[in-house]
């Protein structure tokens, strides 16, 4: 699988990346076993950019990628992590993450971007994987405290950049307003950017991602089916958009893009694939897998050659930029 250097970096990512939210339990339980099948399946199927979160799972995501990543070479992969969640034990009475993932509520999350939050949320990142050193490090769903991100955060991560404890630094957020902010007052090398370059959603390209390519910042695209809705070739009024249940415009929408792709013989979730990377700016694809199964689908969803008549189609009915 190719690979792209992110920023002015030494560090690199496969144009596929795994997403490690599923493995955290999102919306549903995953056992151990499932997760290190789901992991093998990806890693079998070429990716090597694994990127996870404290957030996801309080923990459980990051123990279960890096107890899969231990038993490969350390220059074999490239990981990556966040911060801005500090996780502070607790007493689960019995309770789910309230959260949204399926695991007990063993910790509480308290939200931490000062250097010395920062500088925990590594090593205890690092300890909850057993791995040596973190590739990419993200700021955290910065939305509610940017100010604080970018003042305490940014300075505490470009730190351990020239430390060499990380190789590359940025954020992942939603927002890209703040990302474009971020991206013109600091020196960063990549951000995660969820949901704003996808099929159905182009509000990237305003001033998010002309920012990116002007200072030379790499982007992964995160969210890229938008919450599942490009997921599937055919997607129906049960689907979600953006964690929402889907209206029926963009339904109609979805489903138009869809008779383009099936006109080229190709699907919804193949195109949904490769439509972000065809931005100069954007190196990599990161997709959230729960399943053997799904993960190999994807591989090959994203090994498919999209015919160049695909967006020329798409862009002539209005369907995207």
């Amino acid at each position: 699988m190719k690979s792209n250097r992110l920023g002015h970096t030494d560090v690199e990512v496969t144009r596929l990346g795994f997403g490690g939210g599923p493995l955290g339990g999102l919306f549903a339980p995953l056992d151990d076993e499932t997760a290190a099948a789901t992991l093998a399946a990806a890693w079998d199927g070429g990716i090597r950019y694994y990127d996870t979160s404290p957030h996801y799972g309080i923990g459980h995501s990051e123990r279960r990628i890096g107890e899969f990543l231990r038993g490969r070479p350390r220059d074999s992969f490239t990981l990556s992590t966040k911060v801005g969640r500090l996780l502070v034990p607790q007493d689960a009475d019995g309770n789910l993450d309230p959260a949204g993932f399926h695991v007990p509520a063993t910790h509480r999350r308290v939200r931490d971007f000062t250097r010395d939050g920062i500088r925990r949320g590594v090593e205890d990142s690092l300890e909850r994987m057993g791995l040596d050193r973190i590739d990419v490090l993200y700021l955290h769903d910065a939305e509610e405290f940017f100010d604080d991100a970018l003042r305490d955060g940014y300075p505490a991560l470009a730190e351990l950049r020239s430390e060499g404890i990380v190789g590359a630094i940025g954020a992942g957020m939603y927002d890209t307003a703040m990302l474009t902010t971020l991206v013109k007052e600091a020196d960063v090398d990549v951000v995660m950017q969820s949901g704003r370059y996808t099929l159905l959603d182009h509000s990237a390209l305003d001033t998010f991602l002309p920012a990116c390519e002007e200072r030379g910042v790499s982007v992964i695209a995160a969210s890229i089916f938008n919450s599942g809705l490009l997921a599937v070739p055919r997607p129906d009024e049960t689907a979600y958009f953006d964690y929402e249940a889907v209206t029926p415009d963009i339904l109609a929408r979805a489903n138009k893009i869809a008779d383009v792709c099936e006109a080229h013989g190709v699907t919804l979730p193949q195109a949904a694939m490769a439509f972000p990377l065809r931005h100069p700016a954007v190196a990599g694809i990161a997709v959230g897998m729960r399943s053997a199964e799904e993960a190999r689908r994807n591989v090959e969803s994203f090994a498919m050659e999209v015919p160049a008549g695909v967006w020329t189609d798409l862009r002539a009915a209005g369907l995207i930029l």
